[in-house]
């Protein structure tokens, strides 16, 4: 064998075990993350279940509008989180010890100084979400009940964004499963005490979740305690104008792109509650599926989260596109898989989540665009997890935007306009393949081809 030969098969041996190292790094990452993310709608299924067979459905009805207001609320400021893992997973890659640290302690004081001004502001921004929203009375007073109670989570819900992002950006992901686990079986266990044995209805889900966000928080601190870094910050470094006003830009690109995508979603959930309460109880339902199928796809998104930030942070561009191919395939997998369950097992789903017959025949009539939609989704949940990890916010701000005004807004209203279930449900759709189609273009930007 010629020196060129040796040197080409011990190129091609050091790719190959590049690969197997990275598919086995990238496996446990999306594993483990799988696992603490299908907690989250799981609680939620059975949030649903437990109030969709009370004897009346606005409770259901109500929980929907109300958590409208919480994914404004909390998850507008889901940047806590997510400009937390790609910084902090990109100081990791560049071995910046004190920066790793320095990211959560300024994500934990945004998240405290956010969560104050929710609380001192919590009965306008109540009066104000319940005057745009629409619903029944019955339906708007079960709302009012569920915020009533879970707003006073609101501290607790922010500071576990940014030990969320924290652990993700550091490959924690065992701290992710238990913080996550704490969370999502406590907020069962509560849902059955205030809802099923205590009949709280409404205000005792949003009792039980407001509980739930605050043994979470413990958890937490209990991990941060056992394994802090052993680095010491001063204050000056935490409030340093200069990152932390790059932080803020980042968080600022990051929030305007998680406002379109939750008004996207409150649209979709306000437009069924004008269509008809019937109609707005079998989308929920429909939606905890696709939620479902989210948190599942998210655990291939978070570990391409947290391993996009570490090979950007060490410069390593190969690893990049071998990280985004792997993500995309087990991504769509995932997708299909849960296609897959929900055409094999339909009416077994539909009669767990609900007993009432007319929701779902409801339900029924539009479930199909759930065969185009969750592919498309699943492309965009994996870009978005490759963006976020490099930090890329205003790539992520503006395919958001074209995705919310260019592909859903257009049809949401022409379903507004003819009370037209389908149009809603084609709507959502659009907006899915509009991320996903702008992102994946926007790939070439940071990552040309080879």
């Amino acid at each position: 064998m010629s020196r060129t030969d040796a040197r080409d098969a011990a190129v091609a041996d050091r790719s190959r075990v590049a690969v197997r190292g990275l598919r086995a790094r990238f496996l446990r990452l999306a594993l483990i993350n799988a696992l603490a993310n299908l907690t989250v709608p799981l609680a939620g299924l059975v949030d649903t279940a437990m109030l969709g067979h009370l004897g009346q459905i606005h409770h259901l009805a109500g929980v929907g509008l109300g958590s409208i207001l919480f994914d404004y609320l909390y998850w507008t400021f889901g940047f806590l989180r997510m400009a937390t893992t790609g910084r902090t997973a990109q100081a990791v890659g560049r071995g910046d010890r004190e920066e790793v640290m320095l990211l959560l302690l300024r994500s934990l004081l945004l998240a405290v100084a956010i969560a104050s001004a929710l609380l001192a502001l919590q009965a306008p921004l109540r009066d104000l979400g319940f005057w745009i929203l629409s619903g029944d009375v019955a339906v708007e007073d079960a709302g009012r009940a569920y915020y009533d109670a879970r707003i006073w989570g609101a501290l607790p819900a922010l500071a576990n964004f940014a030990f969320l992002g924290w652990y993700l950006g550091r490959e924690q992901v065992n701290h992710v499963l238990l913080m996550t686990v704490v969370a999502n079986a406590s907020n069962v266990a509560l849902d059955y005490l205030f809802i099923v044995r205590l009949g709280l209805e409404a205000y005792g889900a949003g009792l039980a979740t407001m509980i739930s966000q605050y043994l979470m928080l413990v958890t937490a601190l209990v991990l941060f305690a056992r394994g802090r870094p052993h680095v010491r910050v001063s204050w000056r470094r935490i409030l340093e104008r200069a990152p932390l006003f790059d932080l803020l830009r980042l968080n600022r690109d990051i929030l305007i792109r998680t406002f379109c995508l939750i008004t996207a979603f409150s649209a979709f959930t306000n437009l069924s509650a004008v269509i008809g309460t019937g109609t707005l109880a079998a989308n929920l339902i429909l939606l905890r599926i696709v939620n479902t199928a989210a948190y599942l796809i998210d655990g291939v998104a978070f570990a391409t989260e947290s391993l996009a930030g570490v090979f950007k942070g060490a410069g390593d561009v190969a690893a990049l596109r071998r990280l985004l191919r792997l993500a995309m395939l087990w991504g769509e997998g995932l997708a299909f898989g849960v296609l897959l369950a929900l055409q094999l097992f339909p009416d077994p789903i539909y009669a767990l989540l609900t007993s009432h017959a007319d929701v779902i025949a409801a339900i029924r009539t539009v479930d199909a665009w759930l065969i185009v939609a969750l592919p498309l989704g699943a492309a965009a949940y994996i870009f978005d997890g490759f963006f976020l990890g490099l930090a890329t916010g205003r790539i992520l701000r503006n395919a958001m935007l074209l995705a919310l005004f260019a592909g859903f807004a257009p049809l949401a209203g022409a379903a507004y306009a003819l009370d037209s279930n389908p149009l809603l449900w084609l709507a959502l759709t659009l907006f899915f393949a509009f991320r996903a189609a702008t992102l994946g273009w926007a790939r070439r930007a940071v990552m040309p081809a080879a």
